[in-house]
């Protein structure tokens, strides 16, 4: 395997809330000693439940906001806030909602020539026309739409032109934050279609953020499962799926369903409340909803541990 393109080593962001005008504040971890390196041309996927940490990951990732502690490089380039400004150009996003995240004033040429007015001065303006119509071509979007509004597209052309948006500073890795959860399926099926033609055609490197594993299963080399701000298991997309060691990764999966009537799945029900965040458990933060959970679970916190497939569970599947 190439050298990493992104690398993240024990990354954890902490949000202080309240305290009024004499109290203290509490703290909520959101993402804590997350760890994963990605290589050029890969996909790692990170899924879990709403509340999970996924997306404070990837606002980490993409200099939004900074780790509270931790660290993460970009080809071999340490990320610090004094670098974002020359680093920023290395990794875009791409969010959820296509409409809320592109403004409905502007035209689409507008919205794609923006970053580049903003990060290439020295770029004529038939330079960065040239560029925005070369992107838009890309991407599968016809000549005629460079003059319209973001309103006067299906949903699925809107995500082609996030897409765009996101390519135009020619990044090398592309933070996908629920790229095709808002969109209906058959169009679902034509987007992520378009991101591997063009990873593969541009080499690019993929932080998948989904809670949707069979679309997981689909575009990615390597899986993340987080569980209240932690990794909990991680390896490559064939361990996951088809030998899943902690219980939260084997409920997930019985959850997702499998186009075959003839194959039989016996769905995990998770019982009890998912712990705040503010007062996560001393042990196991899933030891409260595990079936398999014993009294060195609610005592002590397992280490994500393992020979490329990991788990930080006590009691893993399969001994």
């Amino acid at each position: 395997m190439s050298a990493a393109v992104l690398m993240a080593e024990g990354l954890s962001r902490v949000y202080e809330i309240g305290g009024g005008l004499f109290g203290k504040p509490r703290e909520i971890r959101a993402l804590s000693d997350v760890s994963f390196e990605i290589a050029r041309g890969r996909t790692l996927a990170v899924v879990g439940e709403s509340g999970c940490g996924k997306s404070t990951l990837a606002r980490v990732v993409t200099m939004i906001e900074p780790p509270s502690a931790g660290r993460f490089a970009i080809d071999g380039t340490d990320v610090t806030p004094g670098r974002w400004a020359g680093l920023r150009d290395a990794v875009q996003i791409v969010f959820q909602d296509p409409y809320g995240s592109l403004n409905p004033r502007q035209r689409i040429s507008a919205i794609l020539d923006e970053p580049l007015k903003i990060n290439r001065k020295s770029l004529s303006r038939a330079e960065r026309e040239a560029k925005v119509r070369e992107v838009m071509a890309l991407v599968g979007l016809r000549p005629e739409f460079h003059d319209r509004y973001p309103h006067m597209f299906s949903g699925g052309q809107r995500q082609r032109i996030a897409i765009a948006r996101a390519l135009m500073l020619e990044p090398r890795v592309l933070v996908l934050d629920e790229p095709v959860s808002a969109l209906d399926l058959s169009v679902q099926s034509q987007i992520l279609n378009l991101l591997m033609e063009l990873q593969e055609r541009l080499g690019l490197t993929y932080l998948f953020i989904s809670h949707d594993l069979s679309v997981v299963r689909h575009v990615c080399d390597e899986v993340m499962v987080m569980y209240l701000g932690r990794a909990v298991e991680t390896g490559a997309k064939a361990q996951v799926f088809d030998s899943p060691r902690h219980p939260y990764t084997l409920a997930l999966l019985s959850a997702t369903p499998v186009a075959d009537p003839a194959r039989r799945k016996e769905r995990i029900k998770l019982t009890g409340e998912l712990p705040s965040p503010l007062d996560i458990p001393l042990g196991c933060a899933f030891a409260a909803r595990c079936w398999k959970a014993q009294d060195r679970c609610r005592a002590e916190r397992p280490d994500l541990e393992g020979d490329g497939h990991k788990v930080a569970c006590f009691f893993p599947e399969g001994g």
